[in-house]
């Protein structure tokens, strides 16, 4: 194992950025690192799971810089950056200007956000609203101020819905097959989900 424990922590891991093990029971104080830093999430998780045999109040790994006092200085670690960087893609795909209206703090920009995200980790990619590899397919979203939520379709490549290589009935089928998967998923993260339409549609709902 790669990391440090608490006393190696104090005396050697001021400065040091990576993934840390923090100890952060509020009746003990404040939060400190108790081991660190680690090459990756996977070797924190690994030592956090050993830590716990011997310390029932568990501790949690945190991507940071040591500090002398024992504590951590939080950072976005590299995996976070690029998971951003991946979301904002995603969002990037929505039709231009479908937030002209909505100020940054409206529930529906939030929801659209929070939606993009779980299909985004389920491995499911938005369909480009703009015109570039638009035939590829991909959850489509539709924000409806006036519905109160986000119609959720899918759209297959163009292959499948545009030429139908595979005949009519695979296209229906698959479609209907993807729609009902994307409201599941939702429905999975603790969204609201509704029937919209035909029932090839789901409007995603704001909270109540």
């Amino acid at each position: 194992m790669g990391g440090l424990f608490y006393n190696e922590v104090v005396l050697g891991g001021v400065g040091r950025t990576g993934w840390w093990l923090v100890d952060d029971d509020r009746e003990a104080g404040p939060a400190r690192t108790v081991a660190g830093p680690f090459p990756d999430r996977a070797d924190a998780n690994w030592a956090a799971g050993v830590q716990e045999c011997g310390d029932p109040d568990g501790v949690r790994p945190v991507f940071g810089t040591g500090r002398a006092d024992g504590g951590l200085g939080c950072r976005p670690s590299p995996q976070d950056r690029a998971w951003l960087a991946h979301l904002e893609a995603q969002l990037d795909r929505l039709p231009h200007g479908w937030d002209a209206d909505l100020s940054d703090d409206d529930d529906l920009v939030t929801l659209v956000v929070e939606v993009t995200a779980a299909l985004a980790e389920a491995g499911l990619p938005l369909s480009d609203g703009n015109g570039a590899g638009t035939e590829t397919g991909g959850a489509s979203l539709t924000p409806e101020p006036a519905l109160g939520g986000i119609l959720v379709t899918w759209r297959q490549h163009d292959r499948m819905s545009v030429e139908q290589i595979h005949g009519a009935a695979a296209d229906v089928l698959v479609h209907d097959l993807m729609s009902r998967a994307l409201a599941d998923v939702l429905r999975l993260r603790g969204f609201a989900v509704d029937t919209f339409g035909s029932g090839n549609g789901h409007l995603v709902r704001l909270p109540a």
